[in-house]
């Protein structure tokens, strides 16, 4: 029987055999029975675009295999399998002083899922993403064998980042963060336009262990970029009321009403996310320091909206992501400057620097800049206008992260992604039959 399925920004959904194993056993059982059409894991559909769809094939729901294997309390490790989520580990983790290594902005994604995207987070200037906290993983190819691999190898390498194509993560150790509370301070701040944003980054984020800007792209000529960056580090015990004390790591994360099952189309026009956009910066301090807010909050106030991704309509949206390296600061002005321009109705829009770039064949984090912005899929001419950015993007070495990509041109790809051929000739070497497929892996050749 085929099930719909669709990435988290509901623009293009296939029908699918799922299949929802509970042991490692019945994973390989579902590797040698998906048929010609492939197979591809999934976790909790958090990929925005269709990285976890397989139409006509078989997409293996992971979320079955979520246990914890083993926990090492001195040393902050932890043994798990693929389909547990980030919010899981945190509700066990936490309490323990230990926290996640890296985290984007929900905690609804699986570990499988965060090294298949190689996912980044707030901290990425210091920390990287998260497979290099990973110390191994076990994986299940397409001959039904199962490896242990480690950083430096090959199959690691290739894995991180790349998109479930090389098998079917199981299992994986990860190095963790200790905590001393399950609170951050935060430092918050406005600044007026794009360039005094970046060189408040510049200056000071090697101070923060976290770091990002909420930027108003609906802003123009002498707001342009107008941003309010918030910046924190984990709060030590020390740091908190007397109160808070008694209880420094408890995990409280609040949950808001659902919206509703569907918004109409015109409600997120450019008028409406405009005046939200003014007052959003508005209320912002200009600069306020020490402010304690919950984990949560900081890092996922979305989780708190069961199904957020409604708000855009039955069209969905287009979450659009990409990377510049360091001396592109005017590609980034001139995109800046086009999206403010054509006037997307955006408000889910944030500037983040990333660090040193990661070892994965497909990760997506540079050295650089990247920008990343929800676009209502209803809008005309979205695809012809991000491909515009895709060219100004590639010409300046820059890339845009598959994980959320839905409509990018397979002709850009091997431009944003040096190492794509040699990513393509390994899967040829492992899986020379295509056991592993997705939408994603067929409309871009990988």
């Amino acid at each position: 029987m085929l099930s719909s399925v669709t990435g988290w920004g509901r623009t293009a959904p296939t029908a699918a055999h799922l299949i929802r194993p509970r042991t490692h056993e019945e994973a390989a059982a579902a590797v040698r029975g998906c048929g010609a059409r492939g197979s591809i894991a999934r976790g909790l559909g958090r990929a925005y675009g269709d990285a976890a769809q397989n139409a006509g094939g078989a997409v293996l729901d992971m979320t079955g295999l979520d246990r914890i294997r083993s926990i090492d309390v001195d040393a902050g490790v932890v043994v798990c399998d693929a389909g547990i989520s980030l919010h899981r580990l945190m509700e066990v983790l936490l309490p323990l002083g230990w926290f996640v290594p890296v985290t984007p902005g929900t905690r609804y994604v699986t570990v499988g899922g965060a090294i298949g995207a190689d996912i980044h987070g707030k901290n990425h200037h210091v920390s990287g993403s998260f497979s290099r906290h990973v110390r191994s993983l076990d994986l299940l190819t397409s001959d039904g064998s199962v490896h242990t691999t480690t950083p430096g190898t090959v199959l690691f390498d290739a894995t991180a980042g790349g998109m479930g194509l090389t098998g079917v993560i199981l299992s994986a150790t990860v190095q963790l963060l200790p905590v001393e509370t399950s609170l951050v301070s935060v430092d918050t701040e406005r600044a007026t336009d794009l360039d005094d944003l970046m060189a408040r980054l510049t200056a000071s984020d090697h101070h923060y262990r976290y770091s990002v800007a909420w930027i108003d792209l609906l802003a123009r000529g002498a707001a342009t970029g107008r941003s309010v960056l918030t910046r924190g580090d984990h709060a030590p015990l020390d740091a908190l009321p007397a109160r808070a004390r008694r209880t420094p790591l408890s995990f409280r994360p609040g949950t808001l009403p659902a919206p509703p099952s569907f918004v109409p189309e015109g409600l997120l026009g450019r008028g409406s996310v405009s005046l939200f956009n003014e007052l959003w910066y508005r209320r912002a301090p200009r600069r306020r320091t020490g402010e304690l807010q919950r984990l949560t909050t900081f890092f996922h106030p979305l989780d708190g909206v069961p199904q957020w991704n409604r708000v855009y309509g039955r069209s969905g949206f287009v979450q659009y992501q990409f990377v510049v390296g360091h001396g592109q600061e005017e590609t980034l002005r001139r995109i800046v400057g086009r999206i403010s321009l054509r006037g997307c109705p955006t408000f889910l829009a944030v500037l983040k620097r990333f660090g040193d770039g990661d070892p994965g064949w497909l990760s997506f984090p540079v050295p650089g800049w990247t920008l990343a912005l929800d676009i209502p899929a209803r809008l005309s001419g979205l695809g012809a206008f991000l491909d515009e950015l895709d060219e100004e993007v590639a010409a300046a070495g820059g890339r845009v992260y598959l994980a959320k990509d839905s409509r990018l041109r397979p002709d850009q790809l091997a431009a944003m992604y040096p190492r794509l051929a040699d990513f393509r000739a390994l899967r040829a070497e492992l899986d020379p039959t295509g056991v592993f497929t997705s939408d994603l892996s067929r409309r871009l050749g990988l």
